[in-house]
């Protein structure tokens, strides 16, 4: 849990400053769970550049309550978490300085989304709140007031979050809380899951991932993990101390995300996931007559595909939906074997490659245009699926057959300029597997929206 937090002072000399205003978001990594807001009478008087940069003035808290009076409320709603601010060893400073008037220690572990930003996001040019929120689509209200400045921090963590695909942030949670020897059952782990799309991982009591998972039902499958017999299974219930989630909405987002995190992160459990799921491909291949027939092989690093499938029953759906839409021979195809003509010729559904009674110039063609017209390597599109909730959506970017990465935007901010999604783009790695995962998910999914740039 965290307390995502933001300080308006007086302003002043080092520790002489006093509180006028503060806003606590506790935030369960997912949404809001509790708030605290207040202005607070500082009891000394307000310096008027920051009357000038806040509006909050002298007169404004005369009748606030006293920091006193707001203490036990704080220490309320902070207790058990992690505190996070934007510069957070000025709030956090501000915060003990108060306490420790009253002859009380405050004392929580911090995290300042400066430096994860600093870290999560290298490539901006500033990392200051109001900037950063601006370049990202952040919305944001009432600047330099602490709860206009604490809510931003809050979706600029929850985008960070995100963007931590080797998941120090949550390692270093899980950690925090084997410290205090919390330690759920695993029916109260179950119930703490969402029935959504996503990405779950599971971790041991060092706080290390032993599993990464994507599922339709989180809920569902962390069960099935829970009460299923495999060795897998059993391994799991033994060694599981903690499981943490990301909603994703979409099942794109979260089979890519799924695939990269495995890769990076290594989890013990998940071996068989870090060998490619993909073993077989779609390849063009000239027989001795000169016809380009597309083939069903076992995946070949050595020749280039022209897509991939991880069973031979999507692969042959696929090339039968192929072979209808552009006209081709089930028997070049390998669908039909015969050593007369296909089937389809009998029905006049062929029109007689198979028996040589069209030229492979001519039949070629056809082949060169399905090539043409599924060629990744030159593709430059969004794809735009569902969001997290009903008020948002995600959207994958490819440049020129290169996966760049995903992101969740705001329904009232249009995606249809891959520059304005470069900026709130989480970067992913652009690999065999990726692009496997997205041509797969475009061939089986109705929902997706495609705009090509």
């Amino acid at each position: 849990m965290y307390a995502i937090l933001d300080i308006e002072t007086t302003g002043g000399q080092f520790n002489e400053e006093g509180i006028t205003e503060i806003a606590i978001y506790k935030f369960d990594g997912h949404e809001i769970v509790d708030q605290f807001i207040s202005l607070v009478n500082p009891e000394i008087p307000i310096q008027p550049f920051v009357v000038k940069l806040t509006g909050i003035n002298n007169a404004m808290l005369r009748s606030a309550p006293k920091f006193f009076e707001v203490a036990k409320r704080i220490i309320e709603i902070t207790s058990d978490c992690v505190l996070v601010a934007h510069n957070a060893s000025f709030d956090y400073r501000i915060l003990r300085t108060e306490f420790r008037r009253l002859g009380y220690d405050f004392n929580l572990k911090t995290l300042c989304t400066v430096e994860l930003s600093q870290k999560l996001l290298p490539e901006q040019p500033s990392h200051s709140l109001g900037k950063l929120v601006r370049a990202l689509g952040i919305p944001m209200s009432d600047r330099h007031r602490a709860s206009g400045d604490a809510m931003a921090t809050v979706k600029l963590f929850k985008l960070l979050l995100e963007k931590d695909v080797e998941k120090t942030i949550i390692k270093e949670l899980i950690k925090t809380e084997i410290e205090k020897g919390i330690a759920p059952k695993l029916l109260d782990i179950v119930q703490s899951m969402p029935s959504r799309t996503g990405i779950y991982y599971i971790h041991n009591d060092k706080g290390n991932l032993i599993y990464i998972g994507k599922s339709r039902n989180i809920k569902k499958r962390i069960n099935q993990h829970f009460t299923g017999k495999s060795n897998k299974c059993k391994k799991i219930q033994t060694e599981v101390f903690a499981v943490t989630y990301e909603e994703t909405g979409s099942e794109l987002i979260a089979l890519l995300k799924e695939s990269e995190e495995i890769k990076i992160n290594k989890p013990i459990l998940n071996r068989a996931q870090r060998k490619s799921i993909f073993q077989l491909a779609l390849y063009t291949e000239k027989d001795k007559n000169g016809y380009l027939n597309l083939k069903i092989q076992k995946y070949d690093g050595r020749k280039k595909e022209i897509t991939s499938f991880s069973s031979l029953q999507e692969a042959k759906n696929t090339l039968f939906k192929i072979t209808t839409k552009y006209h081709l021979c089930q028997k070049l195809t390998g669908l039909y074997q015969s050593k007369k003509e296909c089937f389809q010729y009998g029905i006049k559904e062929c029109d007689g490659a198979c028996i040589g009674e069209i030229t492979p110039e001519d039949y070629n063609q056809r082949v060169h245009q399905f090539l043409k017209e599924n060629d990744f390597e030159t593709q430059n599109m969004i794809v735009i699926d569902k969001g997290r909730n009903i008020s948002e959506r995600s959207a994958v970017l490819i440049e020129n057959g290169i996966y760049k990465g995903y992101a969740f935007y705001d329904l009232n901010y249009q995606i249809t300029n891959p520059e304005i999604l470069k900026n709130i783009l989480v970067p992913m790695q652009n690999n065999r597997d990726a692009k496997n995962i997205i041509q797969s998910q475009i061939r089986k999914s109705k929902t997706l929206k495609i705009i090509h740039f």
